[in-house]
């Protein structure tokens, strides 16, 4: 862990081409799991490192290190403090409960979703002169990987995994600072039914965000996944725009918006994913595949200005939540069909 970190805050790994069109150096981290061993299915591990305090870095592109036969997904949190200063922890909701290990959320202070990987995903690069800020004096103090293995079957015999993301960066500072923000629910889907899980949310500070990419993610039950900017007019009538719109069970990458109007003061971010159960059973909202999840990531950025500090939009979802609680002009058949 300490050879690690020291590597992050020299930033010794140097790539020796430079992006093209671009006038700054490009440099990579290699930032994977220390060849865990993965003993159970269903298993969250964790690993930090710490980003260099004393100068800013701009991250640009995220190229996978991993295969969707090792890894169900990963995600890259951006921590002002981790959930452990172990090398590795236990960090899903699962956590702890065979009492192998420790257990303890990816980060313990300022937690934030900067990158999301599932399904043997591309690389992504960002927009040119765009970058996620780490360090210095930015909220992102620490990175924390987390690695979902949904099976241990690849790990038996003693075989160990690497899997991570390159990060690209430039220490050159850039002036569009990129966010995300995650919508999701909460909710059930009951036995062989259809069941739309929908979130919303008020953009409450005075920033204006440009959207770029999302991302889609569910389990086996997502059948379409929509995201959508609402505006509303002096009338009160709301004028939704797609942001994008995906089957989940596709490769689970980033994908460019369909539109990059700005979102403003006041405006909302609405997603709802669409779910077709042929199960005996409900289906909750959980960390595993006998669970489901409901998440579209919206990746954007700011000009001169600092991201959101809203990083999360969940609602309680389905029997408690629906857009029709609060809004209106639901484009409702647009919005569950490819």
């Amino acid at each position: 862990m300490a050879a690690r970190t020291c590597h992050m805050v020299i930033m010794a790994l140097i790539i020796a081409s430079l992006r093209c069109c671009s006038a700054y150096k490009v440099e990579k981290f290699s930032f994977l799991m220390p060849n865990v061993k993965p003993y159970r299915p269903e298993l969250y591990l964790c690993t930090p490192v710490k980003v260099d305090y004393s100068k800013s870095y701009y991250i640009i592109g995220f190229e996978p290190n991993a295969t969707m036969d090792k890894a169900h997904h990963m995600l890259l949190y951006g921590c002002i403090k981790p959930g452990s200063r172990s090398a590795v922890w236990n960090c899903g909701e699962m956590s702890g409960k065979d009492g192998a290990s420790e257990m303890a959320s990816p980060c313990a202070v300022g937690s934030q979703v900067i990158y999301a990987w599932a399904r043997d995903a591309p690389k992504l690069e960002l927009p040119e002169g765009v970058g996620f800020k780490v360090g210095g004096k930015s909220p992102i103090q620490y990175l924390v990987l987390q690695v979902h293995y949904a099976t241990d079957k690849p790990f038996r015999g003693g075989k160990t995994d690497d899997s991570g993301i390159h990060l690209h960066y430039t220490e050159r500072p850039l002036e569009k600072e990129a966010g995300v923000i995650l919508l999701g629910t909460g909710g059930s889907i009951q036995p062989m039914s259809e069941a739309n899980m929908e979130t919303s949310c008020v953009i409450n500070e005075k920033k204006v965000m440009h959207p770029f990419a999302y991302r889609t993610h569910t389990h086996s039950l997502g059948k379409v996944v929509s995201g959508y900017h609402v505006r509303r007019d002096s009338d009160g009538l709301d004028h939704w725009t797609l942001l994008g719109k995906r089957n989940p069970l596709t490769p689970q990458m980033f994908y460019p918006v369909e539109s990059q109007e700005p979102i403003v003061h006041g405006d909302v971010l609405a997603a709802r994913c669409t779910m077709q159960s042929n199960r005996n059973r409900t289906t909750y909202i959980g960390p595993t595949n006998e669970d489901e999840m409901c998440n579209f990531y919206l990746m954007y950025w700011v000009h001169q200005d600092t991201p959101l500090q809203k990083k999360y939009c969940f609602t309680d979802g389905p029997p408690f939540y629906y857009w029709a609680t609060e809004l209106n002009g639901i484009p409702d058949k647009e919005a569950s069909v490819l």
